[in-house]
């Protein structure tokens, strides 16, 4: 009987694809990291769609030149995959063509590499055009150098993970001319995209700009959803949506413009962070960035400077920066016991903010966006920060943002009034 996940879909019953995740612990990658990043593998192999049945990890100083990890484990990652019937082997790291069609010769299944992976669930989750182009891009640029032999091996696995979306199922791709005509083609479809969104940017030019970043997953959707008052996808997933959602949003008379941004994670493919960086114009272009953290999660640190190191790349560093750390439901049920007396509990979450604060320079608060816990006080501190902006460019509204000020006031008041009743 076989081992494979199974459902049914109109009483047709569907194996569900099924994989292991190979990593290694090298002398830049500790055993706690390889972890935490195939826990993140494994989220992301299941945001596409596929069952991890197994890990495998072994300590090299580096990834070996033929076959990422040594003979003897490829041998038993080999007999498990023949044993268990698997799909799939999962590599938590960018592999070359060659390393690929080696390992691939030896297991006689198909391997995709963290990147490959990230790709395909781009190419299901993007919705608009400039997002579909942008995928495209760079599916066909991180092909290009594996068309070598490619087909051959697609012949025989045809379909499933690793090979959705424009770029992935079209034979153009056997021809390297034609797939770097297509390339071309992309980009100039991604430039004359790129004008038609500079056109409708210069109709915002008085207004102030302000985009949530940050880590995939961390609730910057659903922080776009409390604070626009309007319906975003949102979704416990990695990459729950990779188009920049930009909304017009008022606080008692002030406006400003407020957008969501693809989420960033640990060893983006390079492709994809230069298609994107179209995507990521309002984030260029913003005048705040909310920097959303997840800190519920253990490595939130590390998430923070990943997203730290692209906004650097992005020229964006310079840029005022709010720090919202978000998920503190969650922080609290895995840091705290029940039995713990609350003079401890507020005495350790004192000693967290005040920690932070100093770090931040004051620029960080601490939410919960799905019990909208300190929302509120969110609200008041970006409104401060917008207002603030506001008086420095355009001196001349100074009026205008005056009595705006007296009427939020009296809002915020009516909100704190709702809540404690």
């Amino acid at each position: 009987m076989s081992d494979k996940p199974k459902f049914k879909v109109d009483n047709t019953t569907v194996h569900v694809e099924t994989a292991v995740l190979v990593a290694l612990v090298s002398q830049n990658q500790s055993e706690e990291q390889t972890k935490e990043y195939l826990d993140e593998l494994e989220f992301l192999a299941e945001t596409d769609g596929v069952k991890t049945m197994k890990r495998f990890t072994q300590k090299l100083p580096h990834p070996d030149n033929k076959t990422y990890v040594g003979k003897g484990k490829l041998e038993e990652i080999r007999a498990y995959v023949e044993d268990k019937g698997i799909d799939l082997i999962l590599i938590d790291d960018e592999i070359s063509p060659s390393q690929q069609r080696n390992i691939e010769e030896v297991v006689k299944k198909r391997v995709l590499d963290r990147s490959m992976l990230i790709l395909d669930i781009f190419a299901q989750r993007a919705r608009t055009v400039q997002a579909k182009t942008q995928v495209d891009l760079a599916q066909l640029q991180y092909m290009l150098p594996r068309l070598k032999g490619m087909w051959t091996h697609l012949e025989r696995q045809r379909g499933g993970t690793g090979t959705r979306g424009g770029a992935g199922e079209k034979e153009i791709e056997t021809d390297r001319r034609m797939a770097e005509k297509k390339i071309s083609l992309l980009k100039d479809k991604l430039k004359e995209i790129d004008k038609q969104n500079m056109v409708r940017r210069k109709h915002r030019s008085e207004m102030i700009r302000v985009a949530l970043v940050g880590y995939t997953n961390v609730g910057k959707s659903t922080l776009m959803n409390l604070l626009a008052k309007e319906t975003v996808f949102a979704e416990n997933k990695l990459f729950a949506t990779v188009d920049t959602t930009v909304r017009k949003v008022t606080f008692n008379n002030v406006p400003f413009l407020l957008s969501d941004t693809v989420g960033f994670i640990r060893k983006l493919p390079h492709h994809l962070v230069e298609s994107f960086k179209s995507t990521l114009d309002e984030a260029i272009e913003a005048d705040i960035l909310l920097h959303v953290v997840d800190i519920s999660h253990t490595a939130f640190e590390d998430q923070m400077n990943v997203v730290n190191e692209i906004l650097k790349d992005l020229n964006c560093e310079d840029k005022p920066v709010v720090v919202i750390f978000n998920k503190m439901d969650l922080y609290e049920q895995k840091k705290f016991d029940e039995f713990l007396p609350d003079e401890i509990r507020n005495g350790l979450l004192t000693e967290l903010k005040e920690s932070w604060m100093a770090k931040t320079h004051d620029n960080c608060i601490f939410v919960s966006a799905i019990q909208n816990r300190n929302t509120a006080d969110l609200r008041e501190l970006l409104f401060q920060k917008v207002k603030k902006l506001y008086l420095e460019r355009y001196p001349y509204k100074a009026g205008y943002l005056t009595a705006a000020q007296a009427g939020w006031q009296d809002y915020l008041t009516q909100q704190d009034t709702t809540l404690e009743s």
